[in-house]
């Protein structure tokens, strides 16, 4: 499903839409409101966002939802009734989802036990039913209700929905790309003819949506291009990496570096996030054990693996570690403060995907990189390897490689000055480029260039 990015890795993201000069945009930010003296008013619509005083989930949504009425805009963030993360109905009267700088709107959806079931689309076309309603209403009461909307795809569905009510009512509608639906299901699910018959709900709505697009931002450069497979004109895109707000995760570290105990004869190599289909974290248990008897060359250390994060597979990866004798400790998942003190008080991070994984950028590489460690990539994407290679934070290895991995393992601890060369490379990344408080200004400029 990767494509070879069309753009220099190093500039971020793809060719983006012309913007005015930097003198403009900040003129413009102190100008935002039209003569006519009402702010301009936009709709974001997420179904997976983290709110409020909640533990689990994406904060991509909420901060640029934050970011824009900073710059002089007013929000209102639609999301679900349903926590996708906790499996669970949210109580939407609690006081934590109120006094915020944006409005929320809780769409009302059944919800669903499994990432993947025929309950989880059902679910997500009945929210996009929903959806339906409450901006249909909105627009009834007021004919200028929303000035622009922008949407999360996936759900294709629910995205769908925004793209045609944005069209009846003659305003911009921009897609943020952070998955494609159904490349990514097939990967779960690959059965000749029966997949192309079950998916092809999927693939209607995003052509559609597509189709109907203002603009595109992506989390990488192949999820900003693709719309543009489907639509017989070209439309701005831009890319935006998921990132994360450095000064978070360095008040994080700060906090709880001094609770974490590592051994001097100790060298960690960690993952963080999900423990599922797409993540090959059994070739990290099995690298482990394969390392357990032998220090690496020219070290003094014993490799220890770090798996922060929960998931499905779980119970079966630590019954695999325990059947190895793999020196790997789950740590369950770990909220996010504790989680960047983990990864920067690691030696080396693992970006560790299944060779038929579609993922390109994947939401964990900001924190990664802001850990300032060397990373290690197993995952395929052609644009994030180039990345990799040309920025020169880490190192590249084949995907679900036992051997290879353990090598560039050993490498790197056999090489303290490489691992710091590529952590400072890797810092100095995240500060330029997924640092979420100045990399999303691009989308601001984008959504004010529309309007």
């Amino acid at each position: 499903m990767e494509s070879p990015s069309r753009h220099h890795p190093q500039n971020g993201g793809a060719k983006p839409v012309q913007t005015p000069d930097a003198a403009a945009n900040l003129s413009a930010r102190l100008d935002t409101v039209p003569s006519g003296g009402r702010r301009p008013r936009i709709a974001v619509v997420t179904m997976g966002v983290k709110l409020g005083d909640e533990t689990r989930g994406y904060t991509r949504f909420r901060f640029l939802s934050e970011l824009l009425v900073r710059e002089g805009f007013d929000v209102d963030l639609f999301t679900s009734s349903f926590q996708h993360w906790e499996k669970a109905q949210r109580d939407t009267a609690r006081a934590c989802y109120r006094n915020l700088p944006y409005r929320v709107r809780f769409i009302e959806e059944p919800g669903y036990k499994k990432n993947l079931d025929l309950t989880r689309i059902r679910s997500h076309r009945i929210a996009a039913k929903n959806l339906r309603r409450m901006l249909g209403e909105a627009f009834a009461h007021d004919p200028r209700a929303y000035n622009l909307i922008y949407a999360e795809i996936p759900p294709n569905d629910v995205a769908r929905t925004c793209a045609e009510v944005a069209r009846d009512h003659g305003i911009p509608f921009v897609a943020d790309i952070n998955d494609l639906w159904p490349e990514a299901m097939r990967m779960a699910v690959s059965i000749p003819v029966v997949s192309d018959i079950a998916f092809h709900p999927f693939a209607r709505d995003a052509k559609a949506t597509y189709r109907l697009l203002s603009a595109a931002v992506g989390t990488s450069d192949e999820y900003a291009a693709r719309p543009l497979a489907d639509r017989e004109a070209p439309c701005p895109t831009v890319t935006v990496y998921v990132g994360n707000d450095l000064a978070t995760f360095d008040a994080g570290v700060a906090a709880h570096a001094p609770h974490i105990s590592k051994p001097a004869g100790e060298f960690w190599v960690t993952y963080a996030g999900t423990l599922g289909a797409s993540y090959d974290i059994a070739t990290l248990v099995e690298a482990a054990s394969a390392l357990n008897d032998r220090k690496p060359s020219g070290s003094a250390k014993h490799v220890r693996m770090k798996i922060l994060g929960d998931g499905p597979d779980r119970a079966s990866l630590e019954e695999l570690a325990a059947r190895r004798g793999a020196p790997v400790d789950f740590l369950g998942y770990t909220p996010y403060d504790q989680m960047a003190a983990y990864l920067s008080a690691s030696d080396v991070t693992v970006n560790s995907l299944v060779a038929s994984a579609p993922q390109s950028i994947v939401t964990k590489i900001g924190d990664y990189l802001a850990s300032g460690k060397p990373l290690i990539n197993t995952g395929s994407s052609p644009e994030f390897r180039a990345k990799v290679a040309h920025d020169g934070f880490g190192v590249n290895v084949p995907a679900e490689n036992v051997t290879a991995l353990a090598d560039a393992i050993c490498d790197l601890a056999a090489n303290p000055q490489a691992c710091a060369d590529m952590g400072a490379r890797g810092r100095a990344i995240a500060e330029q480029q997924f640092d979420q408080p100045k990399a999303y200004l691009k989308i601001v400029d984008l959504i004010r260039s529309l309007l």
